[in-house]
């Protein structure tokens, strides 16, 4: 892993999920404790949403052991990479590397540290070490980064603007050492960040991550920040009004955006949320609840994506399980600059 430096004094920035992306990681489900009974509709979802995307662009999905590598690729096109290496669960949005892009398109890797959402699930240590190891499986340079950070907690423009919530960046199980502007100069250190817009609070309802911004917030590719938002009387109707005031107040361009599906697996009340989606070369894949908002979903977001298609794929039990289709990819930017 590269010593010294961090990635942004060699002049490297993240890029925007809109980039052209090389190809997109994944992971196939694996904790059995986490789905239950539910596992194989996990991973019947998970490979809705592979398939999805490698109809746009490759994808690799990383495989813990043989028997799941074998699975993996009964159920994945022909278009995707299976390759098999440790790890302990399928959230790579949070445990796998952040790519960055330098001047003439390098790139670069950066490793975080990675708790399992606040030592929430056990063990971890696979996970823990999972960004770099495909950091160089990628062929790039490593930056380790010293603090905790999952992926699927900040979001950006691309242009130095990053987007995350107090919730989940200040809370005591993640860098508990760390003040607030220490946090923001290792995201300006590690992220390329020139400034950090806090929001407040995620979803109630938010399972495991302490109220992650890939769940309420997205940007699309002109900059414009599409943002939960909650009619009265909801019970995430204040901290959606809340974080749009702070997100007004910053300047950022915010569509507001209040589908927000409900339903039930496994006896469990699930959120089910459309913003956790994943913007593919020339695609938008959102995730469908088998809601009757779903196509008001699916056609705001269309509408504020104008130059991708839409792909609407199954979603319920990966919320289930805490997430979407956001929270189980990440996309490895092109290192040279190109246009799709």
């Amino acid at each position: 892993m590269a010593p010294g430096r961090p990635p942004a004094a060699d002049g490297f920035r993240m890029p925007a999920e809109h980039a052209p992306h090389e190809r997109t990681l994944m992971a196939w489900p694996c904790r059995a404790e986490l789905w239950g009974a539910e596992i194989e509709r996990a991973r019947a979802e998970y490979a809705g949403v592979a398939n999805a995307v490698a109809a746009f662009e490759p994808v690799t999905m990383v495989c813990g052991s043989a028997q799941d590598a074998a699975a993996a690729r009964a159920a994945l096109t022909a278009a995707a990479e299976v390759v098999e290496l440790p790890i302990d669960d399928s959230w790579l949005r949070d445990s796998g590397p952040i790519f960055v892009l330098g001047q003439g398109g390098a790139r670069a890797a950066v490793h975080f540290g990675f708790n399992a959402w606040g030592e929430k699930f056990h063990p971890y240590d696979r996970d823990a070490a999972i960004g770099g190891v495909l950091g160089a499986h990628a062929g790039d340079e490593v930056y380790r980064a010293p603090f905790v950070l999952e992926g699927g907690s900040v979001t950006t423009d691309g242009l130095g603007t990053l987007v995350t919530t107090e919730q989940c960046l200040l809370h005591p199980n993640r860098n508990p050492e760390m003040t607030r502007e220490q946090l923001e100069e290792g995201l300006q250190d590690f992220l390329g960040t020139d400034r950090v817009v806090w929001l407040g609070r995620g979803l109630v309802e938010d399972r495991d991550t302490d109220g992650h911004v890939d769940l309420i917030a997205a940007f699309a590719a002109d900059g414009r920040l599409l943002l939960q938002s909650r009619p009265p009387g909801d019970p995430d109707h204040e901290a959606m009004a809340d974080n749009h005031e702070r997100a007004a107040a910053a300047g950022l361009d915010v569509i507001a955006f209040e589908p927000l599906a409900r339903g039930t697996v496994a006896g469990q009340d699930v959120v089910h949320s459309y913003l956790n989606l994943y913007l593919a070369n020339g695609a938008v894949v959102v995730p469908t609840a088998g809601d009757e908002q779903d196509a008001g979903a699916l056609e705001a977001i269309g509408s504020a994506c104008p130059e991708r298609e839409v792909v609407g794929v199954p979603g319920l039990t990966i919320a289930f399980g805490g997430g979407g289709p956001h929270c189980i990819t990440q996309q490895v930017p092109l290192a040279t600059p190109g246009s799709i």
